[in-house]
């Protein structure tokens, strides 16, 4: 009987200690998982601000060798056009439409811009000296290509005249909306026009 007793309090004993050290031990579970989802939040935001910004920065990147292909194309184009209907009183010269037109299909082609929105010459305004404007809107932003046959060479000799072609199109970051997770109401230019251009002497 006595042994029995002196075992009862035995167990008693244990299952006291046994209890007053698991209530220590979750709480500092709870503790752990409370600390990992604070640190969850706060990181969630900066990890997506960076994912976004990389994709975002590839983009703008990708789009800039893109426009910068299409101003070379459209200056191989141009330098091998005729100069007969080159004069500072043409508004719209027919040599250059060719020009504009595979600068346009060279950013249809490459994705840059929507096919089916606008179509090439557009309007053209100029000249100023030998250099024409040709604005396409509905693209669905404005794609402005300035072609300029009187760019005189002097890299070569002799110097020679060339022909320019430059090619600006916008360029709309996503990181802008993205950016006020980290600091609301936060804002910046969402826009940045990327301009290229491509210089080759003229053949005829």
């Amino acid at each position: 009987m006595v042994r029995f007793q002196v075992s009862q309090r035995r167990r008693r004993a244990h299952f006291s200690r046994s209890a007053g050290s698991w209530a220590p031990a979750v709480s500092l579970v709870k503790d752990e998982r409370g600390s990992a989802l604070l640190e969850f939040a706060i990181t969630l935001p900066l990890l997506v601000v960076f994912v976004v910004g990389i994709y975002d920065f590839s983009g703008a990147f990708n789009q800039k060798q893109k426009i910068e292909q299409a101003a070379q194309e459209g200056a191989i184009i141009a330098g091998a056009q005729p100069m007969s209907d080159i004069a500072t009183t043409t508004a719209d010269p027919d040599s250059l439409h060719p020009v504009v037109t595979a600068v346009f299909n060279s950013l249809v082609g490459s994705g840059v811009l929507p096919s089916g929105t606008c179509n090439p010459p557009g309007a053209a305004s100029g000249p100023t000296g030998l250099a024409w404007k040709y604005t396409i809107s509905g693209c669905p932003d404005y794609l402005v290509i300035t072609v300029n046959r009187g760019k005189g060479i002097t890299s070569v000799s002799p110097a020679v005249v060339g022909t320019v072609v430059t090619v600006e199109y916008p360029y709309h970051w996503r990181f802008n909306s993205v950016i006020q997770l980290l600091i609301p109401g936060a804002t910046y230019a969402a826009t940045t026009q990327i301009t290229e251009s491509a210089t080759v002497h003229n053949q005829m």
